[in-house]
């Protein structure tokens, strides 16, 4: 059965959307009700070194102001505060608070509880392949989070 080229990449975004509202649901009964998907993206960069406003844009491929309008919202939430860099008074660094790790924490076990839902319906040699298939199709970094600037959502 023949697919017509566009459905590929829609099915590979249904699949994301599909996982990442799973996730999200089961993060809200977990404790995480304000979480958002672009918020995993941010608090992964947070952790990889974003840890100011200007970086933090840089790596999301985002503006300065729009990085500082969502680290204001991560804030807000608990998730993230901002605190003065003990080597340079005038550069206000983020860091993830412990509201946030435990929203990460969370979130890695629960992509493992749905990767093993997807095993289990699909049989784990197939869901083996299909990853084997995507790493071989797609860039090497997976800590690509540039996505929201690619978007344009922030």
């Amino acid at each position: 059965m023949s697919s017509e080229g566009f459905e590929l990449p829609l099915r590979l975004l249904l699949a994301f959307r599909m996982m990442i509202d799973e996730l999200h649901a089961e993060l809200a009964r977990q404790g995480h009700p304000d979480g958002r998907p672009m918020y995993g993206f941010v608090m992964q960069a947070i952790i990889r070194g974003g840890d100011t406003a200007v970086e933090l844009g840089r790596m999301l491929g985002v503006s300065k102001q729009a990085a500082g309008k969502t680290i204001e919202t991560l804030e807000r939430v608990g998730y993230v505060e901002r605190t003065t860099d003990p080597r340079d008074t005038r550069r206000k660094i983020v860091r993830l608070t412990p509201y946030g790790m435990d929203a990460l924490t969370r979130s890695a076990r629960i992509f493992d509880t749905l990767r093993a839902r997807w095993a289990e319906e699909l049989g784990e040699e197939r869901l083996q392949a299909l990853e084997s298939d995507l790493r071989r199709m797609t860039p090497a970094n997976l800590w690509r989070l540039d996505i929201p600037g690619w978007f344009g959502t922030l």
